[in-house]
């Protein structure tokens, strides 16, 4: 017997922009018929890639384009793409939420899914309702739910609540019971979206915990979709990265985490041109420069080495400068954080010259130590707290440092490669 639960075959999911329908009854009768017989939509053969950073230049967009892949018992799936890459749609389609318009899915056994906050959720109904109708749905009987519901309610947390209505939980309670519902009424595949960024830490580190017990010791098949390359390097045993709603690349995690990290690395972006910005724009960020200790612009730097870092701003509207938090991070090639300067854990004040409109904001580090490798800069700033509705101007791939390896030990030793970095410090015996 085949070990393969999910097949997907030629999938494709197209769009009408704007307005809903084919404009004519004759013609809507057309496309119901083709869909009743299995045929392609007689009105889909005009359409464009689905591109948002460009102009419609037609009525149709393909969200999805020939999307073929198969999973096997057992494995865990990242489905990884930047935002508006089709991610979202191709696990509604997976979770029959709407039909493809070409192509075909194929599934063995239950499918479980929690797409968003609150997915399968009554607002109206109590915790304890929503188990047993979504048990229900899910073709279980009321004594196979009650064998699970203990184990329900205490992984969401909600056994004082458990007979409030779901509509007067918060966001993120709605995830907790909303997945442990999904997690715990043994799905042969479970499906689940970036809505676990909801949670808190410790959610979401059980979470992972649940994903990684129904795969590895259940034999159960489980498709992640995150933008936590953290999260999908622990959880998945393959991935696929999506673009413009078609498969990119797909392999083991690792290289599909570098192919996306490769393909969304805008370091050679002027840093003033950038549009991926988050904040309110109060101030914004125009230009980086690396100084070396004899002050000269160099992209590269020997580990141990001093190094200073430049960020050029302009102010676009005055604010209470006291008040701003700034943290500048290092990010390894894996997108995983290895150092981070938070300016308030620093002391730092900023005194910003707003008659003036520009300035510099300076980080010194006396010594780098870091590995060899290739290091993204990240950027952050902050009004009065670390809460993302305060941010002023945040930034991605800002720029890449490379650092290299060298006599550190002064006694002729290099550096180990590795994905830490090195702290000062001496052993006795």
């Amino acid at each position: 017997m085949s070990d393969i639960v999910l097949n997907v075959e030629n999938l494709s999911k197209q769009y009408r922009i704007g307005e809903i329908g084919t404009g004519t009854l004759s013609n809507d009768m057309k496309r119901w018929w083709a869909q009743v017989r299995g045929k392609e939509d007689p009105f889909s053969l005009v359409g464009q890639v689905n591109d948002r950073t460009k102009k419609a230049e037609s009525d149709f967009v393909w969200a999805l384009r020939d999307i073929n892949f198969q999973v096997k018992q057992g494995e865990v799936l990242g489905i990884i793409g930047k935002n508006g890459a089709g991610k979202s749609t191709l696990l509604k389609l997976i979770s029959r939420i709407t039909a493809p318009t070409v192509g075909a899915i194929k599934a063995k056994g239950r499918i479980a899914s929690l797409l968003e906050v609150g997915t399968g959720m009554h607002p109206e109904m109590t915790a304890r309702e929503n188990i047993y109708l979504n048990g229900a749905i899910m073709g279980m009987n009321k004594r196979e739910i009650s064998r699970k519901f203990d184990e329900i309610v205490d992984f969401a947390g909600c056994a004082l609540y458990v007979d409030t209505p779901v509509k007067r939980y918060s966001s993120g309670m709605r995830v907790r019971l909303g997945f442990a519902v999904a997690a715990f009424l043994e799905p042969e595949i479970l499906i689940v979206d970036e809505v676990l960024a909801v949670g808190d830490a410790e959610f979401q580190k059980k979470a992972i915990g649940k994903m990684k017990d129904v795969s590895s010791g259940d034999g159960r098949t489980v498709l992640f979709v995150s933008h936590n390359m953290v999260s999908v390097r622990n959880l998945c045993t393959s991935a696929i990265v999506l673009d413009q709603g078609q498969v990119a690349f797909a392999g083991n995690t690792e290289d599909s985490i570098s192919y996306y990290l490769q393909s969304e690395d805008k370091s050679n972006i002027k840093l003033i041109d950038r549009t991926d910005r988050q904040g309110n724009g109060q101030l914004l960020f125009t230009k980086i420069e690396f100084l070396n200790s004899n002050r000269e612009i160099v992209k590269e730097v020997f580990a141990g080495e001093s190094i200073q870092i430049d960020l050029h701003y302009k102010v676009q509207k005055k604010f209470d400068a006291s008040k701003m938090i700034f943290v500048l991070q290092f990010l390894d090639n894996q997108e995983q954080l290895m150092a981070a300067f938070p300016s308030d854990e620093h002391g730092t004040i900023f005194n910003i010259d707003f008659e003036k409109g520009e300035g510099i904001i300076s980080l010194t580090i006396p010594s780098m130590l870091f590995r060899p490798n290739d290091y993204f800069i990240r950027i952050l700033s902050f009004l009065g707290n670390t809460q993302g509705a305060n941010q002023i101007d945040s930034i991605n791939n800002v720029e890449k440092i490379k650092v290299l390896n060298n006599d550190f030990f002064a006694d002729g030793r290099l550096i180990r490669n590795g994905n830490y970095t090195l702290l000062p410090g001496s052993y006795s015996s």
